[in-house]
C-alpha cells in the first residue's frame, strides 16, 4: 500500500508533473499533430505554438494562480490527511488532483483560444490555407510565429 512519509513533497511533485502534462495535452488537442513534408508552399504556414502560449500576456498570471492552487491543495492535503488511513489519503489525493486538473484547464483554455485566434487572424491576413506546428514540419512553410506574437 502507499506510505505517506513525505506527503508534501509527493503532492507537490505530482501536481507539478500533472500541470506540465496537462499543458502539453491541451496544446496538442488544440493544435493537432499533422505532419508535412515536401516543397515549400506559399499557402502553408508554420507556427511555434508552445512559444506563443508561454509568451502570452495571460500566461504569467495563470501560472501564479495555478501555483496558488497547488499550494492550497498541498495545505488541504496536509491538514485533512493527518488522521486518515492510507486508503482515505489516496482518495483525498486523487480528489485534489482532479480539482487541480480542472483548474489548469480553466486557466489554460482561454489562453489557447486566444493564441489560436491570433494564428487564424495572421494566417488569413497572409492568405495561408494551412498552418502546422513548427516542430512537426520537416520542410517548408512560412513561419508566422512573430506575427502571431504581435497579435497577442
Amino acid at each position: 500500500m502507499f506510505k505517506f512519509k513525505n506527503q508534501g513533497k509527493l503532492v507537490t511533485v505530482a501536481v507539478a508533473a500533472l500541470f506540465l502534462l496537462g499543458v502539453f495535452g491541451v496544446a496538442v488537442s488544440h493544435v493537432g499533430t499533422t505532419y508535412a513534408a515536401g516543397s515549400a508552399s506559399s499557402t502553408i504556414g508554420v507556427v511555434n505554438y508552445q512559444l506563443l502560449v508561454t509568451q502570452h500576456p495571460d500566461s504569467a498570471k495563470a501560472q501564479e494562480t495555478m501555483n496558488a492552487a497547488i499550494a492550497q491543495a498541498k495545505s488541504d492535503f496536509d491538514a485533512k490527511s493527518a488522521t486518515m488511513n492510507d486508503q482515505d489519503k489516496q482518495a483525498l489525493y486523487q480528489q485534489l488532483q482532479q480539482g487541480l486538473q480542472q483548474k489548469q484547464q480553466e486557466l489554460a483554455g482561454p489562453i489557447y483560444d486566444k493564441v489560436t485566434a491570433a494564428v487564424k487572424s495572421v494566417s488569413e491576413a497572409k492568405g495561408l490555407t494551412i498552418v502546422l506546428v513548427k516542430g512537426a514540419t520537416i520542410y517548408g512553410g512560412q513561419d508566422i510565429t512573430d506575427g502571431c506574437n504581435e497579435s497577442n
